[in-house]
């Protein structure tokens, strides 16, 4: 369906997920489905990743970049936030909706085969990226979010949670398809956990958002 296909992409050559391929399709139907609510949700999770002025920043599946905008104002002035996808067409509208934010910067990569050094970041984040990757792919990423956060770093991992409804998740299923509307977002502590972190809050925020926090323990190498 065409809207499921907006949401979720499509194959890209070098990873078993998808990417979103229409930036700004992707950004009106964010707006909306988030009910003029997407701001503070967003800006709240920025706050809740810890994230002070001077940190590096890593956004992971960061599509047209809302929530690494939100992170490279949290660590100015002298820090930096780097967002990067799978999608080149999203890594270039992301450039464009944040051209002059200081700090702010996209690359073309992915989740499970990071092209970053071990270590290089004080804080990992990402947002609504995890359902798009097939669950045997989703501990690979996990694990190289562990590697790119130093010891002591912190991690910051939101998705989309489904409506507790049957009949609210039906009509999810029926207007995005099935990742949406089934996805296992109670596992994503278990799966941060297993990663090697150690979690700190679990919690939601209207109106679809789970989010997980979580540091890198100083004693743990990669």
């Amino acid at each position: 369906m065409a809207l499921g296909r907006l949401l979720h992409g499509d194959p890209q050559h070098d990873t078993d997920g998808v990417a979103i391929g229409h930036g700004r399709g992707y950004e009106l139907f964010t707006n909306l489905a988030f009910g003029g609510r997407r701001d503070q949700v967003f800006t709240r999770l920025a706050e809740l990743s810890g994230a002070r002025p001077g940190d590096r920043v890593l956004d992971l599946g960061c599509g047209t970049g809302y929530l690494t905008q939100r992170m490279a104002a949290a660590v100015f002035p002298g820090g930096s936030a780097l967002g990067i996808d799978p999608s080149a067409t999203v890594v270039a509208h992301a450039r464009h909706l944040a051209d002059g934010v200081p700090g702010c910067t996209f690359e073309r990569g992915i989740a499970e085969q990071l092209d970053a050094p071990d270590g290089s970041f004080d804080v990992v984040v990402s947002s609504l990226m995890i359902h798009h990757l097939p669950a045997p792919v989703r501990p690979q990423a996990l694990a190289e979010m562990f590697r790119a956060c130093r010891p002591g770093g912190r991690l910051m991992v939101a998705d989309f949670r489904p409506p507790k409804s049957r009949i609210g998740r039906h009509l999810i299923g029926a207007a995005t398809g099935p990742a949406m509307e089934n996805n296992p977002v109670d596992q994503l502590e278990g799966l941060i956990r297993d990663a090697g972190f150690t979690t700190t809050t679990v919690g939601d925020l209207q109106p679809w958002i789970r989010y997980v926090t979580a540091s890198r323990p100083t004693g743990h190498t990669a």
